[in-house]
């Protein structure tokens, strides 16, 4: 884990079993896995290490950002760890600037999530394997600070 790299901490005042299984379901993720004013489709998701999924980020101005990941450590409810792709709509791995992003932008990352419960809240903690100054120029780092907010208002 780099330093230099997107670290996100986050409280909740939800259980840690609650705040993990809003990132386990495509239903779950559809309320919230977008930033404000951006939608997201699920197109293929199955919750199982190792198992794909397949999904869309629309913002405003209607551009489309397709991802495609696995998830590689599903530990319920202390950690989720999943890797990041650049996609097309067909689910086929395309380079950063073909997706829409800076030449930059890595064509893959990986996101860990730690869940801590401390008392009847959750701390999660974010990492993602990129560089956090790139991620806020570019409106990732953003992106989470507002999914996040989103997350935290269905949870309550």
């Amino acid at each position: 884990m780099k330093a230099n790299e997107v670290n996100i901490t986050r409280v909740f005042n939800a259980p840690r079993e609650l705040v993990f299984d809003a990132w386990s379901s495509a239903a779950n993720l559809e309320k919230w896995y977008a930033p404000d004013g951006c939608s997201i489709r699920v197109k293929t998701f199955s919750f199982e290490e190792g198992a794909a999924f397949h999904h869309c980020i629309t913002i405003p101005d209607g551009k489309d950002c397709w991802c495609i990941g696995t998830f590689l450590t599903i530990d319920r409810p202390n950690t989720l760890v999943y890797t990041l792709i650049n996609a097309d709509e067909n689910g086929n791995e395309v380079q950063s600037e073909e997706a829409g992003f800076e030449h930059e932008w890595p064509n893959k990352t990986t996101v860990t999530i730690t869940f801590t419960a401390d008392g009847d809240k959750t701390i999660m903690h974010l990492h993602q394997t990129v560089d956090e100054a790139l991620a806020k120029r570019t409106g990732a780092y953003p992106s989470w600070l507002s999914m996040f907010d989103r997350l935290e208002a269905g949870l309550a």
